[in-house]
This record gives C-alpha cells, sequence and structure tokens, in this order.
C-alpha cells in the first residue's frame, strides 16, 4: 500500500508540473491543455510504474490437463466425505496443482473451503496411513485452520486472517487456486495457496521426517478434501495415482443407483416413488458424478400395480458435458411394491421404556433438550387397504423426540400420512456417582500422542451417571491437546472418541452427527481457552440413558478461573448393556488424585 501511495505521488506531481507548464503557455492557440491525450512521457511513466507494481507470477512447467470436479456442487459435502485424487510427491520435487474452489455464496463459516492433506505414502484407509498434518486455505490463528503432529502454526502467513469462524470474508477465497508443495529444498519444506487475492504459506526450516513403515521409500502423499464446497479440478505437474482425466468430453460407462426406497405403495407412478434416486455414473478415464432422478428414465419390471418384489431398471444417456451420448448405459435394484396401509398399531412394546438424563452445569440452560425414541424389540403391525396385516420394519418408520423432562411421554409413530400409532415412554433424572482412580495418564513432558495411553474403563449401567475429575496439562500447540473422553465397550472397542474442544469421530472415523455444543469461544478466543486448559481442573460425567445412547458433558475451570463447559448428548448407536467410558490423551497428560 505504501509504495503505491509513493507512486501515485510521483505520478501526482509530473502531471500537475506538466500542468502548470502548460498553463503557462495559455495564450498559445489551439486550446491544447483542454485535450484528452496526455503527452507520451506521462503515459510512459504510468506505464513503467504499472509494471513495475506487477507481481510476477511463477511460470509453473510440466503442467498436465487432469480435469475433474469432487464435492457435492449444491455445497452439501460434510468433512472428510470427497477427496481429490492421490498425487505422489518424492523428495526433491515439487507438486503444482491449479483448480477452481466454489465457494457456497451462503456459507456461514469460514471453514467451508479446503484443505490440504500430507501424509505417508500409503492410502486413507490402509495400516500404513500415517498424517503429517492438514492445512485449510483460511486462516484462523485462533482456530483449527492447520493441524497435526508434524504442522507447526508458528510457520504461517496469510495475507488473510479470520478472528473466528463467523467473520465475513470466505467469498475472497474462491476461485482459481495454485497450490504448490516444495520438497526441493533438503533442508525445507514449503507450501504456497494463492488464488491471487489471499496468498497462504507455510515455510518449515527443515525436512519432513520419514512417517513411511519402509525407510527406503521416501514419497509423501497430498491430497485434497473439500468442506461445504466443491472443487473443479484442472491441472498437475505430477501424474496422480489412477492418472490423469482429460478435458474432452466422455461417454457414460456405468453407474450405481442410490436412494433407491425399500417400499412403494402399489399403483404409485414411477417417477413420483424414484423422485428421491440418484445414480453415480462413471465416466471414460474413470470420472465420475452424481446425477438426481430427473436426467434418468425409469421403468419397473413387471409393474407398479401388484404387490411384490419389483426389479427398477434405469437409463442414462447422456456424456459427461451433457450431450446425448454414443450408447446408454443402464442400471438396476430391487424394490417392494406393498398395498397401502391404513392403520398401524403397536403390537410389542419396546424393549426399553424407561429413559434417563441428567442435568449439569453444561446443559442447565438447554430449554429444548430431548431424547431419541429406541425401538429395539418394538413391533408394530399394519393393517393394509385389503384388510391383510403385516409387520413393519422398524427402520421405516419415524418416530416424535422424547422431552428430557421427568415424567410420562406420548411417543408418536409414523408410518406415512396420517397414519400413526402412539406408545408411552417413562423419563427419570439419573443419580451421579464418582469413580475412584488415581494417579497419571500420558507422559508428564506431554509427549503422548493420539490415543496412545488410557485410564481404566469406567463401566455405566442403564440409568447411571459417572463422574470423573482430574487436572489437564497441555503442551499448548493445538486446541486438540486436551483430554479426550473415549466411549468404548468392555472389550476396549470404541463408539466414539470426544475431545474437550468440541469435536468428535466415532469408529469408522465419521465425524459425530448428534448434537454437542461448548462455551470455550464464547467469552474469549480459541488461544485464550487453551492457555488456561494447561492446569484445568476438569469434571466429566457420563450418563447411560438407557434409550441405546450416552450423554456426556463436561466442566472445565481453567487455570484463570474461568468455568468452560461442554455437551454431547445423545450418542446413538450404543449397547446400552455394554457401555464404558476412559480418558484418554493427545499431546497432554491428566493427573487424578
Amino acid at each position: 500500500m505504501f509504495k503505491t501511495m509513493k507512486n501515485y505521488n510521483k505520478i501526482a506531481l509530473a502531471c500537475c508540473s506538466a500542468a502548470f507548464g502548460l498553463f503557462t503557455l495559455a495564450g498559445c492557440e489551439g486550446g491544447e491543455i483542454f485535450e484528452v491525450d496526455a503527452p507520451d512521457w506521462i503515459s510512459d511513466k504510468v506505464q513503467e510504474i504499472e509494471d513495475g507494481n506487477k507481481q510476477e507470477e511463477e511460470v509453473l512447467e510440466g503442467m498436465m490437463e487432469d480435469v475433474y470436479t469432487f464435492g457435492n456442487t449444491d455445497f452439501s459435502s460434510g468433512w472428510w466425505t470427497a477427496f481429490s485424487k492421490y498425487y505422489v510427491i518424492p523428495d526433491g520435487q515439487k507438486w503444482n496443482a491449479v483448480f477452481n474452489l466454489n465457494i457456497n455464496p451462503s456459507a456461514p463459516n469460514t471453514y467451508k473451503n479446503f484443505a490440504l492433506i500430507i501424509c505417508a505414502d500409503a492410502n486413507r484407509d490402509s495400516e500404513g496411513y500415517k498424517e503429517y498434518g492438514a492445512i485449510r486455505f483460511d486462516n484462523q490463528p485462533s482456530g483449527n485452520s492447520e493441524w497435526g503432529d508434524y504442522i507447526d502454526r508458528s510457520y504461517i502467513q496469510s495475507t488473510l486472517t479470520f478472528e473466528t469462524d463467523t467473520d465475513a470474508g470466505i467469498d475472497k477465497l474462491g476461485g482459481k487456486v495454485t497450490l504448490t508443495v516444495d520438497r526441493t529444498n533438503p533442508e525445507a519444506f514449503n507450501i504456497t495457496m494463492t488464488n491471487g487475492v489471499v496468498t497462504k504459506t507455510y515455510k518449515q526450516p527443515s525436512a519432513l521426517e520419514n512417517l513411511n513403515s519402509d525407510a527406503s521409500n521416501t514419497n509423501i502423499r497430498c491430497f485434497i478434501v473439500p468442506e461445504g464446497s466443491y472443487i473443479d479440478f484442472l491441472q498437475t505437474n505430477i501424474e496422480p495415482i489412477g492418472g490423469c482425466t482429460s478435458a474432452a468430453d466422455k461417454n457414460p460407462v456405468s453407474m450405481i443407483l442410490q436412494n433407491v426406497p425399500l417400499e412403494v405403495n402399489a399403483g404409485t407412478e414411477i417417477s413420483e416413488a424414484m423422485a428421491g434416486v440418484t445414480a453415480e455414473v462413471t465416466f471414460e478415464e474413470g470420472v465420475t458424478k452424481t446425477v438426481t432422478a430427473s436426467e434418468l428414465s425409469f421403468s419397473a419390471i413387471p409393474d407398479m400395480d401388484t404387490a411384490g418384489e419389483k426389479t427398477l431398471v434405469a437409463a442414462y444417456n447422456k456424456t459427461f458435458k451433457g450431450e446425448n451420448c454414443d450408447k446408454p448405459i443402464m442400471a438396476n435394484a430391487k424394490f417392494e411394491v406393498v398395498e397401502s396401509i391404513k392403520s398401524i398399531a403397536v403390537t410389542t412394546q419396546p424393549s426399553h421404556t424407561t429413559y434417563y438424563y441428567y442435568t449439569t452445569k453444561a446443559t442447565e440452560a438447554l430449554t429444548d433438550r430431548t431424547m431419541a425414541f429406541d425401538p429395539t424389540g418394538m413391533v408394530v403391525t399394519a393393517t393394509e387397504s385389503t384388510g391383510k396385516q403385516r409387520v413393519l420394519d422398524n427402520s421405516r418408520l419415524t418416530f416424535s423426540a422424547i422431552p428430557a423432562t421427568a415424567g410420562t411421554h406420548k411417543v408418536t409413530i409414523t408410518a406415512g400420512e396420517g397414519i400413526t400409532a402412539e406408545v408411552s415412554i417413562t423419563v427419570q433424572e439419573s443419580q451421579v456417582s464418582p469413580v475412584s482412580y488415581t494417579g497419571t495418564v500420558g507422559a508428564t513432558d506431554n509427549s503422548t500422542g493420539f490415543l496412545q495411553a488410557y485410564t481404566d474403563n469406567f463401566k455405566v449401567a442403564v440409568g447411571e451417571t459417572k463422574s470423573v475429575s482430574f487436572t489437564n496439562y497441555s503442551n499448548l500447540s493445538g486446541n486438540w491437546n486436551n483430554f479426550i473422553v473415549a466411549l468404548r465397550k468392555n472389550d476396549n472397542s470404541l463408539y466414539y472418541w470426544l475431545r474437550a474442544d468440541n469435536y468428535g469421530r466415532n469408529a469408522a472415523d465419521v465425524e459425530i452427527p448428534f448434537p454437542h455444543s461448548g462455551t470455550q469461544w464464547v467469552n474469549q478466543t480459541w488461544e485464550e481457552w487453551l492457555q488456561s486448559m494447561n492446569g484445568a481442573e476438569v469434571t466429566v460425567y457420563v450418563t447411560n440413558c438407557g434409550n441405546g445412547t450416552a450423554d456426556v458433558q463436561i466442566e472445565m475451570i481453567g487455570n484463570d478461573n474461568q468455568l468452560d463447559i461442554q455437551y454431547y448428548l445423545g450418542a446413538n448407536a450404543i449397547d446400552p448393556d455394554d457401555l464404558n467410558f476412559a480418558l484418554s490423551v493427545d499431546g497432554c497428560h491428566l493427573v487424578f488424585e
């Protein structure tokens, strides 16, 4: 900015001098002072300054066409649900990638862009998969815009910084992005991502440690993960695993049908019945995209009018670019045509009809807290329009939520519009009891890695709430470097791991789907909260709700004496007869007394 202003002043001075000089010639004929054209020397000077101010763009060499899209184009892709190809970067080489980042114009959070994942030379689902870390395009020092045991956030710089993840300006991240991962310097590791408006860099003054199980393999892999956005990949200088994809139009070669209904009422028009069906279409060169029902042609074999198992046949006749293809492709799936239902009745009560909740400071302010209905063991019988009766699969029914308040509540069971039944559930307030545990979990120098040390298992029977208190000490590297609550079975198989900073995943490494929230960032920045967690006094409460879910509530009194709370409510797919929890660590240690 200063340089630009200084050049502007030079131009202004030159123009003013020229103007004064011309005014001294005001008596001359022709009135040249009012001409639009400036003297040649001024135009030349302006051009010289403009050229000097232009930033030189790096010329990317050896670029290859690699054209494909990943992430849902309606911006619905969640974290870790869409991925680029793998790009393997040997030691001493540089990876350049060019792609269009499509930002949701209604995105509410700054993290709805993309993250670069740097990992060992192995697939995500393989035993050898290890991450160096992740770097997102947005820059939020108080948030999780970079993470990983081998990423040092102090080496991050960006021309755009967000204070919170709800700041305005995410639109500045969209457009054509050039990404460079540079391993050419044996004593450094550098990353640059820029769209010409925003530039973010990571400049590590040391080479990467080799995380490959085979020490002779010095390769790393990179891939890109969008969240709430989608990416049109364009170019790369390194051929990805599976090869490059050309921009030429491509014919479809196969497809897989998705969201096919299990049951359809007899007589329903097939277009209406299959309105929610989608298909994942694979084109030449292995490119895929998801198409909707409006782009498919459907038929049912043998018909839609009589009850019984049917075969859905779907046809698709478009190229990757939407032109008519050379040869249509087809796919099929099974579904059931059933007679319409007149009424339903609960003929066997559910196995669990008493649920439990517990209130701590983490949930005392919630006014609309609810609990999920557990249909395990319940039998619902339908009466068809013909008078025939049949048992319905509970997975095809919907259930109303239950208020987390003591008393008897009615649950509405719905099998279709206007087709309902009710069942009664009793809700009671749980009683808390502390568990006894002493000692330290994790190395006292905070070097113990993610889930590498645990307390004993603490069993939580149906209706019980167990609590445990400890002091948390952190290495202060990231928000995640604090205690972890692991919900698991008695044999140590995992249901969920839940962090202190409002984040968790299940055993399949999928982000948790149930409600969770905390106050860590309400009255302070994330960095202030993290600093307060080194020496924080923590109490964790776990409730076995009796409906196949568990509640986890946490109270944290930081070293600044400020209370912060965290809750995870309705952790589902829990066996109520086999619920335990343990405390674990990630770059921290816990002291129990």
